[in-house]
Parts: C-alpha cells; sequence; structure tokens
C-alpha cells in the first residue's frame, strides 16, 4: 500500500493580478491573434473574398464572450442570434459584435504559425512531423495551466473521453461503448471528488506508444506526473487498462492502484479457491500475490477487482433485491468488498467531467475555470453561483474587454416593465422602414447588392420570382424597392387600406 502521508494537500493558485485569466491570458491570446492575423493574410492572398482586417486581443475575448452566449442560449442556426425578426431579436449578440465580423474570424481563426505549419507538413511520414502541430501554442498552455492553478485531491481516476468532430483527420477514432461515437480520443485524468481535468492526451495512434508494455500501460503512466503530482496517489481505472504489470510498476512509484480487471489478463491468479458457478449474492473470495490483492465477489454477476489499496472486507454492505425461492422478491442487505465500494465511489471522475462539459457545451470550454472557483467559494465558506450562472458572469465580462464598464439599468417593477415593452412594440409595429435583409456593413463592395437575397412576397402573390435584398423592418417580409419594382409601398398602401395582403 503507498503511503498516503506524501500525497500534497488540495489547494488552489490563483493569479495576482485580477486582470489576469487563467486559461485563457492575454500572452495566449496575443499568440493567437498573432497567428489568425497571419492567416487571414494569407487567405487574402489566395483570393479568398472576405473582407479581413487584424483582430486584436480585446476583440478576440469579445468574440470568446459570444461563443459562451451560443451554448447558454440555443439557436437552430448562427444567423438567428443576428436576426431583425421581433420573435428572434436579440440585443446582446449586435452589441458585442457584427454577425459578419465574428464569422469572418471564426473562418479564419488559426493557432499557430501557417508558415510555420508549412514546414512541418514537409515533414509528413518522417520523424519528426508533428500530427498536432497546427493545435501546440494553445494546448501546451492548456497542459500548463491544467496543472499550475489546482492540485486534485487524493482519489485520482483515469478514463478515455471522445471529443466529436466531423473533421477528416487521420487521429480520428471510433468507439462503439461511447456516447460520441466519432472524434479524437483523450486519455484523462481526472479528480474523483469533482471532476476536474488534471491531464490529457491525445491518441495519436499505435506508433507513437509503442513501448513494449502495451497501449493502456503507457497511457496511465504518461499521465502520471511525478514530480509534479507527488506521491501517495490512489489511481482507479477499468479493466481496459488494469493489468498486474501496471499495478506493480505504481506501487514501486508509490502510487495505489485500484480497478476491475479481466480474468483471462496475463499474470491473473486462476486458484482453485474461486467463486463455485451458483454462488449467492454477497459471496466474497480473495488472493493475495505480494503488494496486489484480487477480489470475487458476487452480485447480479461476478465482479473481479485487484487492488493495491485496500483490505479484503471492511464491514460495508449494500442493499440489494433478491429474488426467493417461492419466486417473491426482499430487500436484503448483503456485504460488500473495500475494493468494490472505493471503485463505485471513485471511478466516475471523468464520467462526471464529461456530464459538466455537456452543459452549455460551447466550443471552447469553461468547465475548469468554474471547478476552480466552485472550489475557491467553498473553501471560504460562500454558495458558489451554478454554472449557468458562471457562465453568464464571464459572458459580459468578455464581452466588456477593452470597453467601459456600462452602466447599470435601472430596475424596475414587472408593471412598468411591461409598460414599457408594451409602448417599445407598439412604436415598432408602427414605424415601417426599408432596410437590408442581412447587415451588409461588412460585406465585398461588389456583393452588397445581392447579399441576403429573398423572394419579394407581393411579386410571389402573381407568381413572379423576383428576389430583393429590402424589407420592412417592422412587418419582416421582403419587399422590392427598385426603381422598376416599388412593393414596399405597394404593400403598406394595401396594408393601411385593406389590411395587409
Amino acid at each position: 500500500m503507498c503511503h498516503p502521508a506524501r500525497h500534497r494537500a488540495p489547494s488552489i493558485f490563483i493569479l495576482p493580478c485580477q486582470d489576469s485569466w487563467l486559461f485563457f491570458s492575454e500572452s495566449v491570446m496575443k499568440t493567437v491573434c498573432d497567428n489568425t492575423n497571419k492567416n487571414g493574410e494569407r487567405r487574402k492572398a489566395q483570393g479568398k473574398k472576405t473582407n479581413w482586417f487584424p483582430v486584436s486581443v480585446q476583440e478576440m475575448y469579445r468574440y470568446l464572450s459570444l461563443v459562451i452566449y451560443m451554448g447558454l442560449l440555443r439557436a437552430n442556426n448562427m444567423a438567428t442570434y443576428w436576426s431583425r425578426n421581433r420573435l428572434y431579436k436579440l440585443a446582446f449578440t449586435e452589441s458585442v459584435m457584427p454577425r459578419r465580423r465574428f464569422e469572418v474570424i471564426t473562418w479564419t481563426l488559426h493557432m499557430s504559425d501557417p508558415a510555420e505549419d508549412a514546414y512541418n507538413d514537409q515533414k509528413r511520414g518522417c520523424h519528426g512531423y508533428d500530427r498536432l502541430f497546427q493545435l501546440r501554442p494553445l494546448l501546451d498552455e492548456i497542459f500548463v495551466a491544467c496543472k499550475a492553478f489546482y492540485h486534485p485531491h487524493q482519489a485520482l481516476s483515469i478514463d478515455e473521453r471522445m471529443v466529436a468532430s466531423k473533421n477528416h483527420i487521420g487521429l480520428k477514432q471510433y468507439m462503439k461503448a461511447k456516447p460520441t461515437k466519432w472524434g479524437f480520443k483523450l486519455f484523462v485524468l481526472a479528480d474523483s471528488r469533482n471532476g476536474y481535468t488534471c491531464d490529457f492526451n491525445i491518441y495519436q495512434g499505435k506508433l507513437f506508444t509503442a513501448t513494449g508494455k502495451g497501449l493502456s500501460f503507457d497511457a496511465v503512466v504518461d499521465l502520471l506526473d511525478v514530480a509534479h503530482l507527488g506521491t501517495g496517489y490512489h489511481i482507479y481505472v477499468d479493466n481496459l487498462y488494469t493489468s498486474a504489470a501496471l499495478f506493480r510498476h505504481l506501487h514501486q512509484l508509490h502510487y495505489g492502484a485500484c480497478g476491475t480487471i479481466r480474468q483471462n489478463h496475463l499474470g491473473f491468479p486462476h486458484a482453485k479457491n474461486g467463486l463455485p458457478k451458483r454462488a449467492h449474492r454477497g459471496a466474497i473470495r480473495w488472493l493475495r500475490d505480494g503488494p496486489l490483492l484480487y477480489t470475487k465477489w458476487m452480485d447480479t454477476r461476478e465482479v473481479t477487482m485487484c487492488s493495491t489499496i485496500h483490505k479484503v472486507y471492511s464491514g460495508d454492505s449494500v442493499q440489494r433485491r433478491v429474488q426467493n425461492r417461492d419466486g417473491t422478491w426482499t430487500t436484503q442487505r448483503i456485504p460488500i468488498p473495500a475494493p468494490v465500494k472505493a471503485y463505485n465511489r471513485c471511478m466516475g471522475g471523468v464520467d462526471l467531467s464529461d456530464s459538466l462539459l455537456k452543459l452549455y457545451n460551447v466550443t471552447q470550454k469553461t468547465q475548469k475555470c468554474f471547478l476552480l472557483y466552485k472550489e475557491m467559494s467553498l473553501a471560504k465558506g460562500g454558495k458558489p453561483l451554478t454554472q449557468r450562472q458562471f457562465k453568464e458572469e464571464l459572458c459580459l465580462l468578455l464581452a466588456d474587454c477593452g470597453r467601459a464598464a456600462a452602466p447599470e439599468e435601472p430596475t424596475t417593477s414587472r408593471g412598468t416593465e411591461a409598460a414599457a415593452l408594451g409602448e417599445a412594440s407598439a412604436t415598432e409595429e408602427v414605424e415601417c422602414n426599408p432596410i437590408t435583409i442581412v447587415d451588409t456593413s461588412l460585406t465585398e463592395s461588389h456583393l452588397k447588392a445581392t447579399e441576403g437575397r429573398k423572394y419579394c412576397v407581393l411579386c410571389a402573390q402573381d407568381k413572379k420570382r423576383n428576389k430583393t435584398i429590402w424589407k420592412c423592418e417592422s412587418c419582416n417580409v421582403p419587399l422590392c424597392l427598385t426603381a422598376d419594382r416599388n412593393c414596399y409601398r405597394a404593400w403598406h398602401k394595401n396594408k393601411k387600406g385593406q389590411g395587409a395582403p
């Protein structure tokens, strides 16, 4: 058994400057902006018809605020967030960034230097080629941040995580047992108590982990940085990773280990004192081999464990429904081995982390920041915000980056607010103004006459298929407004005299 006294107590480190960011620091954002600007110039030189101008660090923070906002408020497509339709009009997105600018940044966003990308591509198939090169600048900073700002509790779990992706790239994997079938496969080290991702590796194929001891052995050992973590940790894994060789190696490093194990695994002792075929529920058998404790327990089916941490039985029991011989069911308490109970409690760290990531899911994850904030609040005896409330505050903070603080709106009673909304609605209904269907402020000059065209509703009544870039701001219907066809005037004349056609 490892010595728990060597384990360092969990701690959280925050930057002393309040204007600094933990996982997206200003230096990181500057690197992203520089490489994005280089990629923008490269795309322009290639003839891409996008009106690109350099993005600043403050603008990139505002871009991230919209990404987080889109995780809080889901829409069926990107255009809905900037819709001028009264039903969907959102003041927040328009106040942060025009739609066209958001799309251009999304298309141009680049983590690495495009020139260095080309040099790395020349080494494809040779020694020194980095398959993660385009992610490397941000990836390296994330690795450092994961370890720098949080020290985990004693119980850690290691498991796989799938990050969904539709890209056609050789790194994609298929895992039928995961909710996300296709994507990038990550080996994740997580805190069992709160799901914080302490470290992770991206699976790049067997060629990158061929040490002779197997992929599962390498995946676990590569995630355990003894110099950073210290020793005395308890590592929980499933039967994909559990082996006698791995657990003995971890024991030598002063790490405890516990996990389910396959009975056909190399090194598993096939003892004669195994469970009988019709063992009663709660039956326990065990065998010790040096530091390794092998345990069999009968629940609804046979459960086999290996541990270097626990005793066989500590007097614990669990409640189960058991069928009697006469066919009736009763609730009974049956004994449970210590390794099984600890495994059920601690193995779910990565699953907990995955569930947090799925809540208000966005491309740029904010789960780690939320967990750090939550730990800080609990340590101070306060009541932390929910994850949604935290993301709302973060979204507003990023949206105001580089701007003067907006004055707070005076609070109003529900009646006053409803009256104000009623007045606004009434005013909006009578103010009919021709506007373009989409915002053309950032559209290329040669596209302004055709951008966002739709069929005119008045021409459609006459079975004509004329398109227009104009619509009525209040009626929200596309209408022709040219020297030859003034459907805008005819529509409102009919609406005023006879009702809307």
